[in-house]
């Protein structure tokens, strides 16, 4: 099935050509605001999409505009800047043309008959520009790179770009080069392929080179001795593309006028928001909404901003929530009285709408970005056990009669034997691998977690039992065949898997259970395989009482 990603581009330009145009025609301060937020908004997208090339030409028009805002009174801008604006826009949807933005294809229903054939998910091009002398790192870099499910090139600094479709990720790794030959190389590539990510492997760490390295065209900069596993690490982590869960805002204010402007910045910025003109309603609002921000006016009805919002900071649930004073308050005084007593930001009305949907945005970002850490293992970067437990919760509730739902349950063969032969950093390092392999090979829509130790979660939704099997047979097999480099060669392991699917069993607890169960008959017949609980299996149905006692 493929992705539906370039008709979603395609609107955005579309939205941004048209309120340029409408700019360009009316001259208005209006006009141009939205013009302005349209851009950000596009920003934000080609963010969330890993483009960071498409990203910077975004963030340079943005700039340019704001530079230009101004006032009601100075616009129209001058026919020099609406030239200057005008040559970034063609700039910017030119390169979006020669991108070729296509998503991977991804299968995720699949006949019966063609499950051993299944091609989970296409290949995703890396270009290695290396160095003659670098070659051999190389080689070794790019076998690693191929096995977690990627088709790699090579080119040299002096060679010309291969005509082929953009990949997803360049990696520079120098040699003995000028420093002149290699940003004259980068910034090619970077005019060729601005949407992908640009990588600099064996960066001297020192300040001015690292800022010209990023004034060329690259994205990352990585030291030598950090090379394979964080380039793995950028390089998977690009493939996890989703669309997040819009921002939700949270709007306390008793002027009707106020909430409407406020309401229709945040939504030209894909910002969803609910509004209460009571604040004693919020601790409600709170409970059914769950906003990442709280967008508080000072000066209310029955209690003032202040005073909600130290009541919050007493909640554990709210101590961490951001909360952003929009108040018509002058007093200094106040100002710093609110922010002390547990106020995050404090803008003024009337505001500017580019500032608060940035401000809005940042703080939004930063509090997802600690909730995400509190959420995450810290050797594999997946999900940790309760938050894998919870995300397969939400998952088995969402579900409904015509759709599939497998669970696996994966543990790493003899894992206490690797660490008491070859040491903690090696174990960690066959953790790690196993994560890396997981994350290449499932879709970004499958749940992957690390439910403790050398033990892993998988859900595959919206593939059929056999399907998921296979996949699961598919990444057993491969992982038996990855190497772990050790100080005295490389090691190899397995693991062993066991998979239950919904509605068979019908809940969180007894899928994650019954597929405990057959893991553990996995490992008793011999490990290295991958066993399925089935409801109706003699075994399986003389341990139930034990296993769901509340269904006995």
């Amino acid at each position: 099935m493929a992705s539906s990603r370039p008709n979603v581009i395609d609107d955005r330009i579309h939205v941004l050509r048209t309120r340029w145009d409408n700019y360009v025609n009316a001259g208005s301060f209006d006009r141009f605001i939205e013009f302005t937020v349209t851009v950000n908004s596009l920003a934000e997208h080609f963010n969330r999409m890993r483009l960071p090339g498409l990203v910077r030409m975004c963030e340079g028009l943005e700039n340019l505009a704001l530079a230009r805002l101004g006032t009601q009174a100075s616009h129209p801008i001058a026919n020099r800047d609406i030239a200057l604006l005008q040559r970034q826009v063609e700039t910017l949807l030119a390169a979006v043309r020669t991108s070729r933005l296509v998503a991977p294809e991804r299968r995720t229903e699949e006949p019966a008959e063609a499950v051993g054939n299944l091609e989970w998910i296409k290949p995703r091009l890396v270009w290695l520009v290396v160095a003659p002398e670098m070659h051999e790192m190389a080689n070794a870099l790019r076998q690693q790179i191929d096995f977690y499910g990627f088709l790699t090139a090579e080119i040299g600094w002096e060679e010309q770009l291969p005509d082929s479709e953009t990949p997803l990720a360049v990696l520079c790794i120098p040699g003995r080069e000028s420093a002149e030959i290699e940003h004259r190389k980068i910034a090619e590539i970077r005019g060729a392929c601005p949407a992908s990510q640009m990588i600099y492997l064996g960066v001297h760490p020192a300040l001015d080179n690292i800022v010209a390295l990023m004034r060329s065209g690259i994205d990352l900069t990585i030291p030598i001795e950090e090379g394979t596993t964080m380039v793995l690490n950028c390089v998977l982590d690009l493939v996890q593309n989703f669309e997040p869960e819009k921002y939700r805002v949270l709007v306390v204010e008793d002027s009707l006028v106020a909430v409407t402007l406020i309401q229709r910045t945040l939504s030209e910025h894909g910002i969803d928001s609910r509004a209460i003109r009571d604040p004693g309603r919020l601790l409600d609002e709170l409970q059914c909404y769950r906003p990442d921000l709280i967008l508080m006016d000072m000066h209310m009805p029955r209690f003032n901003g202040v005073e909600a919002t130290r009541v919050l900071r007493q909640m554990s649930a709210y101590r961490s929530l951001p909360i952003v004073y929009l108040s018509s308050e002058s007093d200094v005084g106040m100002q710093v009285e609110a922010l002390r007593l547990g106020g995050d930001q404090f803008l003024n009305k009337p505001f500017n709408p580019v500032l608060l949907a940035a401000v809005i945005k940042t703080k939004i970002e930063r509090f997802r970005e600690t909730q995400r850490s509190s959420r995450h293992d810290g050797l594999t970067g997946l999900l940790n056990h309760t938050a894998a437990k919870s995300m397969l919760k939400a998952m088995v509730d969402n579900m409904t009669p015509s759709r599939m739902l497998t669970v696996a349950m994966i543990d790493i063969d003899h894992f206490k034997s690797i660490n008491d032969t070859f040491g903690h950093p090696v174990g960690d390092q066959v953790i790690r691998g196993l994560a890396w392999l997981l994350k290449g090979r499932l879709r970004s829509s499958d749940l992957i977690g690390r439910y403790g130790g050398e033990e892993f979660l998988v859900a595959l939704p919206d593939i059929s039992p056999a399907q998921a099997r296979a996949v699961i047979e598919r990444i057993r097999e491969d992982f038996s065949s990855l190497p772990h480099a050790h100080s005295k060669g490389a090691l190899f392991s397995t693991f062993s898997a066991g998979i239950a699917s919904w509605p068979e069993f019908d809940s969180p607890q007894n899928l994650t259970e019954a597929a405990d169960f057959a893991l553990l008959e996995a490992k008793q017949h011999g490990r290295n395989r991958v066993r399925q609980a089935l409801a109706t299996d003699e075994d399986f149905r003389a341990l139930q009482p034990y296993l769901f006692p509340e269904n006995s």
